[in-house]
C-alpha cells in the first residue's frame, strides 16, 4: 500500500507542475504537501459516483481504488463524506488548495483562523507554514468530523485547536486573526469575520457557486475589499440548503413535460462552451440559474435549469442554426440572453477584473472598479 501511495504522490505532484499549479511566489505550499501528505489526513471510507450514485469505496476492501480516489488529479476532490445523498464534506482539490494558500498570504508567525476544517488536511497546511503552536484555530462544525481531524493532526505531529462550532459566528474567544480562511461556500460574508481579523489582515472565502475571493480588512476596520482569485465552487455551510439547481437535475425539472414555448435562437451559442469570461458573468447575472453543454456533429447544445420548476434546451440543428424550448414560469434562455447581452454592453469585462466590497449593510461584487464598475448586491443577511 505504501508504494501505491508514494508512485500516486508522485504522480499528482508531476501533474501540479505540468499545470503550474505550484504557487511560484509561495514555494512553502509544495513543501508543506511533502511534509504533511494528504493520503495521511483521509478517512478510510471515501466516496466514488458511479454515474448513477456514491458509493462507499474502503481502504481495507479496496486499497488501490481508495489511493486512486486519493491522490485523482489536481482537480479532483476526495469525498469523505455523503448526506442525504450528496456530498457534504471532502479533501479539496490539490489545486484550490494550493491557490487558496497561495491567495492567502500567510506567513510565519501569523495567527489563522480557518472555518470548515474537515479532514483536518488544510489546518495542517497552514500550522506547517506559520510554525510555533497553536497559531491556527479551526473551527468544524460536525463533531465527529473535528473529533477525527483532532486526531490525524495529532497523529502528525501538528498542533491545532480544533473547537465544534458554526463557522459563520468565526471564534471570538481566540481573536483576533491575521488571516482568516473558509473552506465552505457562502452567499454573505458574516461579519464576524471581519470583526475578527486585525485591520490589514487578509480573508479568503468561497462566495457562493461563483469561486474564491481575497480581501483585505480596512485600517478603520469598517469595511473589506478585494479581488476574485479562483473559479473553483465549494459546498456551502453544513446545515445550509444547497443551491436548488446543483441539487436536482436538467431531468428532474423538466419531468418530461411539454415545452410552453418554442422559437429560433439568433446568436451563435459556442462561447457557451468555450468562454470561461461569460460563464462567469451569467453566473454573477442568474446565480440561481444552472447550465451545462455539450458538442455533437452539429454544434453545441445548451441544457439550462433553475432546480425547480422552469427549464431550457437549445439545440443546434445540421444546418447550423440553433432552436430552443422552454417550459415552467420562467423563461430561462430569454434572461440569459439578456444577461449575455448586458455583459457584451459594459465591455465583455474578464473574470478576473472583478472584486468585492464587504460592509456592514452592503456587500457587493463589481466589475472592473469597485468605485465606478457595475454592481451586483449580495443578500442583506447571510
Amino acid at each position: 500500500m505504501a508504494g501505491v501511495l508514494e508512485v500516486r504522490r508522485r504522480a499528482l505532484d508531476e501533474a501540479m507542475r505540468a499545470r503550474h499549479a505550484w504557487p511560484e511566489d509561495a514555494p512553502w505550499v509544495r513543501d508543506a504537501f511533502d511534509a504533511l501528505p494528504r493520503h495521511t489526513f483521509a478517512p478510510d471510507r471515501l466516496w466514488d459516483w458511479n454515474e448513477t450514485a456514491y458509493v462507499p469505496v474502503d481502504r481495507t476492501a479496496d486499497p488501490d481504488r481508495w489511493a486512486e480516489l486519493v491522490y485523482a488529479g489536481p482537480d479532483d476532490a476526495a469525498v469523505t463524506e455523503i448526506t442525504d445523498g450528496i456530498p457534504s464534506s471532502s479533501l479539496s482539490a490539490p489545486a484550490v488548495v494550493a491557490t487558496m494558500l497561495d491567495s492567502l498570504d500567510v506567513e510565519p508567525g501569523h495567527r489563522v483562523l480557518e472555518l470548515g476544517t474537515g479532514t483536518g488536511w488544510n489546518a495542517a497546511l497552514l500550522a506547517h507554514r506559520v510554525g510555533g503552536s497553536g497559531r491556527v484555530t479551526g473551527v468544524e462544525a460536525a463533531a465527529g468530523l473535528a473529533d477525527a481531524a483532532d486526531g490525524r493532526l495529532r497523529r502528525s505531529g501538528v498542533r491545532v485547536d480544533v473547537s465544534v462550532g458554526d463557522g459563520n459566528l468565526g471564534r471570538p474567544e481566540t481573536a483576533p486573526y491575521d488571516r482568516v480562511i473558509a473552506t465552505y461556500a457562502v452567499d454573505h460574508v458574516p461579519w464576524a469575520w471581519i470583526e475578527q481579523t486585525v485591520p490589514g489582515g487578509d480573508l479568503v472565502f468561497p462566495l457562493g457557486r461563483m469561486g474564491h475571493f481575497a480581501v483585505t480588512v480596512a485600517d478603520d476596520h469598517r469595511s473589506a475589499r478585494g479581488w476574485m482569485h479562483g473559479l473553483a465552487q465549494f459546498m456551502h455551510a453544513r446545515g445550509t440548503p444547497a443551491p436548488a439547481a446543483t441539487v436536482r437535475s436538467w431531468t428532474q425539472v423538466r419531468a418530461g413535460r411539454a415545452p410552453d414555448d418554442k422559437r429560433a435562437v439568433h446568436r451563435d451559442i459556442t462561447p457557451l462552451h468555450t468562454d470561461p469570461n461569460l460563464l462567469w458573468a451569467l453566473r454573477m447575472a442568474l446565480p440561481d440559474v444552472l447550465y451545462t453543454t455539450d458538442t455533437d456533429d452539429d454544434g453545441v447544445n445548451a441544457w439550462i435549469h433553475d432546480g425547480t420548476s422552469s427549464w431550457a434546451v437549445v439545440t443546434t440543428e445540421p444546418d447550423g442554426g440553433a432552436r430552443t424550448e422552454q417550459g415552467g414560469p420562467l423563461r430561462l434562455l430569454d434572461a440569459l440572453e439578456t444577461a449575455w447581452d448586458a455583459w457584451i454592453a459594459h465591455g465583455q469585462v474578464s473574470r478576473w477584473d472583478h472584486g468585492i466590497t464587504i460592509g456592514r449593510d452592503e456587500q457587493y461584487v463589481w466589475e472592473g472598479d469597485p468605485d465606478t464598475g457595475r454592481r451586483f448586491h449580495l443578500p442583506t443577511s447571510a
